[in-house]
């Protein structure tokens, strides 16, 4: 069983696989940073600093907090600021992939160009010569 198990795990599909998943998962904190340190704080600067991380409807009358945290502790909340929040992370990391994937694509087809056709060889232009004036004749 250990065989099987080593000889599974060593398959060329399962490690491209875990690195894939490790890159993944690296790349996926670059994106993170990028939206949560660089795009966030401009959509920030340019709102007035408006966060709706922080907005929600009380479902009970019991809660009298004003920020989510401490309304949570009191009872039931609707936190759709944090819905709101995440969905427009969601939108922005979305594009910044969108993006990375469609410039990665480019690379990758520009890589892909075919190269010119080496030029053939004396003998085989000798060959072709002798082969279009037997074709004249």
């Amino acid at each position: 069983m250990l065989k099987e198990f080593r000889e599974f795990a060593m398959k060329g599909n399962v490690v491209d696989l875990a690195v894939a998943v490790i890159i993944g998962a690296a790349f996926g904190a670059i994106v993170n940073s990028l939206v949560g340190d660089v795009i966030m704080p401009i959509i920030g600067a340019a709102t007035g600093g408006l966060d709706f991380s922080n907005y929600f409807t009380p479902l009970s009358k019991a809660v009298t907090a004003t920020n989510l945290v401490e309304a949570k502790r009191q009872g039931a909340v609707l936190a759709w600021g944090n819905f709101l929040t995440l969905t427009i992370n969601f939108i922005i990391i979305a594009f910044v992939l969108f993006l990375a994937i469609r410039v990665m694509s480019r690379l990758k087809k520009e890589q892909a160009a075919p190269a010119a056709p080496p030029k053939p060889s004396a003998e085989v232009e000798l060959l072709t010569e002798i082969r279009d004036l037997l074709k004249k004749s």
